[in-house]
């Protein structure tokens, strides 16, 4: 049944972006709150379909420490394409920190584009860290959202990588907050492979770490302390459903 309800699942997310892919381009002149919401619709249905299908749901436990009011940079936990997509009816609007070549997958990557992200080259080294810092303010000063994975990559649930330095420079470069977010999406969504296990992910939203003043490695090091902290407690949780 699992293998099955995943396949249903798959078909219906493949389904459903070209659809929005096409509603997404008519729109593509449109300012970017019209096309933000029109495109987020599919996060939206890939959500709910997977509810339906895959018996999947998620809670969150910090919404309090989200302040609508104000942009911030989120720092999360990376495990599965899941957060992506949830992000985008957890948080206010919201551009992420992504790999250029990510704008090149068919309707994907062409709807991607239109939400102005921050796509960079990641051998540019310096030139693509400076493309974080001056492309992460701009769309801080204009109320959006900076989502940032700082383990760079998508990892296996009980695996982590060191920080990298890129969102704790925007971090100390604009004095934007940090909001840290720790999840267990991979335990159920996992990174490769077709099938999706039921239960509930859990997504923990920390208080907001305060940057200025702060070096980038301090800031780095509080988030990634809080980060790993919570993990260690959400793979002590029980197993996804048989």
């Amino acid at each position: 049944m699992i293998y099955l309800r995943s396949l249903l699942f798959f078909v219906g997310m493949v389904i459903s972006a070209p659809v929005i892919t096409l509603l997404a381009l008519l729109v593509a002149a449109f300012p970017f709150p019209v096309r933000y919401r029109i495109i987020t619709l599919w996060a939206t249905f890939v959500i709910w379909w997977l509810k339906i299908t895959c018996k999947l749901n998620y809670k969150i436990s910090g919404v309090e420490h989200i302040d609508n009011s104000k942009a911030a940079i989120i720092f999360s936990k990376h495990q599965s394409a899941w957060e992506t997509m949830a992000f985008q009816r957890i948080f206010p609007p919201q551009v992420w920190v992504l790999k250029r070549s990510l704008l090149w997958v068919p309707f994907f990557g062409w709807g991607l584009a239109l939400l102005k992200p921050v796509a960079i080259d990641r051998q540019a080294g310096r030139k693509a860290l400076q493309q974080v810092v001056d492309q992460g303010i701009e769309r801080l000063k204009a109320g959006i959202w900076v989502v940032i994975f700082p383990e760079g990559t998508r990892l296996a649930p009980g695996t982590k990588k060191r920080f990298a330095k890129g969102g704790a420079t925007l971090a100390a470069g604009s004095g934007y907050p940090v909001i840290p977010v720790a999840h267990n999406a991979g335990t159920f969504w996992p990174r490769r492979g077709l099938l999706k296990k039921p239960g509930t992910i859990e997504v923990h939203i920390g208080r907001p770490i305060e940057t200025t003043g702060l070096s980038a490695n301090e800031i780095n090091r509080r988030a990634e302390e809080w980060i790993n902290s919570e993990m260690e407690k959400l793979e002590k949780l029980q197993e996804p459903l048989s």
